[in-house]
């Protein structure tokens, strides 16, 4: 099981790298097509607090020398759920998906997908995640922690965004 969890780690972590590349990727198409990035300064504190968020995971488990939870199968499914969740977010958002505030004037609103529910679904999984993903792992505090640190930034990166794409109909 512990083979099974390295992997499942190594997993998250790559698909959260394969996404900083699809998210460059959009990025530079938006851009090249005249797209405007609104407080670029945001973006340092995503990648030093998803940065750390894994750093914590293996640092708490390597001095608790925990074991697998109990709740590991919920943990587990939750998990996979969110991913679908989170999948789904990206692609419906498609080109315009980008972990940086970018808007491209001249262009619409999606409102397919999860966004036709919720403004922003991809915020809320990944705070769900930021706990369900430690307990899977037994890494309680950072389950306590990281969602505390994902609503901050939250409260700063909602309203950067809802004023921006409110310009795109302006």
């Amino acid at each position: 099981m512990k083979i099974f969890l390295s992997i499942l780690f190594l997993f998250i972590i790559l698909q959260r790298l394969i996404e900083l590349i699809i998210a460059k990727r959009n990025e530079q198409w938006m851009l090249a097509k005249g797209g405007v990035e609104i407080e670029p300064q945001q973006h340092k504190w995503f990648i030093m607090v998803h940065g750390l968020f894994f750093i914590s995971i293996i640092t708490e488990l390597s001095l608790n020398n925990a074991s697998i939870p109990a709740l590991f199968p919920l943990w587990f499914g939750l998990f996979i759920t969110t991913q679908f969740i989170r999948v789904w977010s990206i692609t419906s958002l498609g080109k315009y998906w980008n972990t940086k505030i970018i808007i491209l004037p001249g262009s619409t609103l999606v409102k397919r997908g999860p966004y036709k529910y919720i403004k922003h679904p991809n915020y809320l999984i990944v705070g769900i995640e930021l706990f369900v993903i430690p307990m899977m792992f037994g890494a309680y505090w950072t389950a306590i922690i990281f969602p505390f640190f994902h609503l901050i930034l939250m409260s700063m990166r909602i309203p950067a965004e809802e004023k921006a794409l409110t310009s795109l109909n302006d």
